[in-house]
């Protein structure tokens, strides 16, 4: 926005905040309690940032409904109606994110199973700072609009008589705003209208409630399938780039070599001393014996 009091570079700038201090309370608790810190747990920042900031635009659009509908309501009134309507969607994106990574942790890989109880833990987290300090961010800047205090400086903007002789420059950053907007909420969003008016009574209509529910039948069906034809392992040819040398290697060890079997390796366990030559021999004869 381009109204100084109604501007929330804070606000935002305190959700990714709250994202933040959720993954470094999560990689804090894994590594006090020793869970491996492997590569792959580096990425698990930009899924937290993802899952924190799409709940910030959950609690701010909810919090700005509340403040619409009850304009003379006391804090602690649209703070309550903000969390009944926003806690739900966020506590549901948190328990299905959090189950899927937990039961990430039942594979086979170690490196997967740290990044799973990483990542899994900071969802935790996260809605536990988006369900207290982000709230409480939310009132803190309520308080600001309400004081009518600069985004920037938080110090009292006043109406100034000489306004109209001031730069627009100088209205926006000193006086409250450049084109005389009003300091009250906004009118509702055109997307809430689209969605209120049109899309949901097209959505609750009969024929489409059965049409959805035979695509989401069909979906289901085709999941299920899916799920069954998994085979758990990895393709090192994905490891690398496409004209790496190592992609024609395996390509031709998968047409000439593979009805041979697994490779069998020989590993000695105790200290030989390799220089001696009737050591050597001796290894030789022995790995000879085996093939």
């Amino acid at each position: 926005r381009l109204n100084c009091i109604r501007n929330n570079v804070w606000l935002a700038c305190c959700g990714v905040l709250s994202a933040g201090l959720a993954v470094l309370s999560s990689f804090g608790l894994m590594l006090f309690c020793g869970v491996p810190f492997v590569v792959t747990v580096a990425n698990a920042p930009f899924l937290i940032l993802g899952v924190g900031v799409d709940d910030m635009f959950i609690m701010i659009a909810s919090w700005e409904e509340s403040s619409r509908k009850k304009k003379n309501a006391d804090v602690k009134s649209l703070l309550a109606e903000t969390y009944a309507e926003a806690a739900l969607s966020v506590t549901i994106t948190t328990v299905t994110d959090v189950l899927a990574f937990f039961i990430g942790t039942w594979t086979a890989f170690p490196s997967v199973r740290s990044f799973c109880l990483y990542t899994g833990t900071a969802f935790v987290f996260c809605y536990i700072y988006t369900m207290t300090f982000f709230g409480a961010i939310i009132v803190l800047n309520h308080k600001r609009e309400q004081g009518n205090r600069h985004w920037l400086t938080c110090m009292p903007v006043g109406v100034d008589k000489d306004q109209a002789e001031k730069s627009c420059l100088y209205n926006t950053c000193c006086i409250g705003n450049c084109f005389s907007q009003s300091s009250q909420p906004e009118s509702e969003h055109p997307m809430s209208i689209f969605f209120g008016k049109y899309y949901g009574p097209f959505l609750t209509n009969k024929w489409v409630k059965l049409l959805v529910v035979l695509l989401y039948g069909a979906y289901l069906g085709g999941s299920i399938y899916g799920c069954t034809q998994i085979r758990e392992g990895i393709d090192l040819r994905n490891l690398v780039s496409d004209d790496s040398y190592v992609v024609p290697y395996y390509d031709d060890d998968d047409k000439y070599f593979s009805a041979y079997g697994p490779r069998v390796m020989v590993v000695i366990t105790e200290s030989v001393d390799y220089w001696n030559e009737t050591v050597r021999l001796v290894i030789e004869n022995c790995t000879q014996n085996l093939e």
